[in-house]
């Protein structure tokens, strides 16, 4: 072992080399070939269609069908929704031995640009509903086969497709090496500029400044004025859209001050305090997403002193799935040992998006409500996501790239960073294990989807209009 020499006047643990790392990285090759994670062996009892019965079991039950609408949309649209199923698959799956904190559901829709406090535009993972410490290929399995449902869904060739996750793994590889060579401190700044990303084709810069043209429209005041209007009484409250944004019942409405008094109390010093020149004006319930639909989230209005609009989400947040469903609880932990288990879902996602995020929203928070954990961010905040359908082939070759960059940085916060960089290595053995997985994995969502939509026309599922 090539420690690095301390010295200090007490005993203190050695000081791990990057060249150990790598090394120990290298070593779990033996282990778990990196061939290994190619083929998807499906468990003869695997029941798809039972994990999304349990979950729709624990959400609101007059939005359920909205959710089965929503999923039944597209073999995309029911990937997006079935991280559940996909952790299940994942729970005996062969993994190098590191674990690190994971995004949870790391699919292409779930990266986008959102505005960093210093009000610059990055461009990161945006979603942490289901982040957790988990083994990283877990993560890199959902992008790429995120990667191969889409491009079906685009219309692109078997050629195309292969080639997108192909590099989609590569990028992840190669960034994780890079990055593993610089110092903790170098990895924890580096952030992506949306304005910046490097090596785009003509058709991704259009793209690209056509959601930077939405993300600039997506502000509070902006959406206080299309979702606020006039009551009767002259003041402004929320207009409501049945079903996807209607006002709480009285009893939710008259605990709301001291909702957004506990959400204050985890938020950072300085947002505590511009909080508090805030009043709490309305409150209602809305839809979100697609596997989300039917857990409760809300947003909030908050009104200044010259009557200008604060709008926060807070949203549920349970177990992740990687939990649940990917079993977790019977793995030791394997190379985070410096977290503090979270004391709800709201922490837990709040923290994990913190240390995922090279700049995170300054108005993150939790709070506990009947039993349940939220978190809170502001709802808007110059976001907006690449629209994945837009896409030509060179333009999502390109941003497959950008998604696996941005996933190998949330990564390499953990620190694994060393041990992941030697086992990947300089080969494209890993990056063609991840696309062969990618595509059977693709096909048994397409078979699972199928499954799905032909239980709703038998009414084992509920379905509503899209809304």
């Amino acid at each position: 072992m090539s420690h690095i020499p301390g010295r200090l006047r007490f005993e203190h643990d050695a000081v791990a080399s990057f060249a150990d790392h790598r090394a120990d990285g290298r070593a779990a090759r033996s282990r778990t070939p990196r061939s290994a994670h190619a083929e998807f062996d499906a468990d003869p009892g695997r029941d798809p269609l039972g994990i999304i019965e349990r979950q729709n079991a624990d959400r609101l039950p007059d939005l359920v069908p909205l959710r089965m609408s929503r999923m039944a949309e597209s073999p995309f649209a029911f990937y997006r929704g079935t991280a559940a199923i996909q952790a299940a698959d994942l729970a005996d799956s062969p993994d190098s031995g590191r674990l690190v904190v994971a995004c949870g559901d790391a699919h292409l829709s779930n990266f986008g640009i959102f505005a960093a406090p210093d009000r610059s535009l990055v461009f990161d993972l945006n979603d942490f509903d289901e982040a957790a410490i988990a083994p990283w290929e877990w993560d890199v399995k959902r992008l790429v086969t995120s990667v191969s449902i889409a491009a079906a869904d685009n219309g692109f060739g078997a050629a195309d497709a292969e080639e997108a996750t192909l590099a989609a793994a590569a990028s992840y590889r190669i960034t994780m090496r890079a990055l593993a060579k610089r110092t903790a401190l170098e990895r924890y700044y580096q952030r992506s500029l949306a304005t910046e990303l490097p090596g785009m084709s003509a058709s991704s810069v259009k793209a690209l400044n056509r959601t930077l043209k939405r993300a600039a429209k997506r502000t509070s005041s902006r959406v206080a004025a299309k979702i606020m209007e006039a009551a009767p009484d002259g003041t402004q409250q929320i207009r409501e859209q049945p079903p996807t944004l209607v006002h709480v019942d009285p009893a939710q409405e008259d605990r709301f001050s001291e909702l957004v008094s506990a959400y204050r109390r985890s938020a950072a010093p300085d947002i505590a305090l511009l909080l508090a020149q805030y009043t709490p004006t309305d409150v209602a319930r809305r839809v979100v997403g697609v596997g989300s639909v039917g857990t409760r989230c809300s947003i909030a209005v908050l009104t200044g002193p010259h009557g200008e609009p604060l709008i926060l989400q807070m949203k549920e947040a349970g177990r992740s799935v990687l939990d649940e469903y990917g079993r977790l609880d019977r793995r030791p932990g394997r190379g985070i040992t410096a977290l503090d288990a979270p004391a709800d879902g709201g922490e837990r996602v709040v923290t994990f998006q913190q240390v995922l995020q090279s700049s995170s929203d300054a108005f993150l928070g939790h709070l506990q409500f009947d039993g349940r954990g939220f978190y809170v961010r502001q709802f808007r905040d110059f976001n907006a996501s690449i629209e994945v359908s837009e896409l030509d082939p060179p333009a999502f070759l390109d941003y497959v790239r950008a998604c696996g960059h941005q996933l190998a940085r949330a990564h390499a916060q953990s620190p694994g960073a060393g041990f992941i960089a030697g086992y990947l290595g300089s080969n494209d053995v890993f990056d063609r294990a991840m696309a062969s997985w990618a595509q059977e994995y693709a096909a048994q969502s397409l078979a699972d989807y199928r499954a799905f939509v032909a239980a709703i026309d038998a009414g084992r599922f509920q379905t509503a209009p899209p809304q």
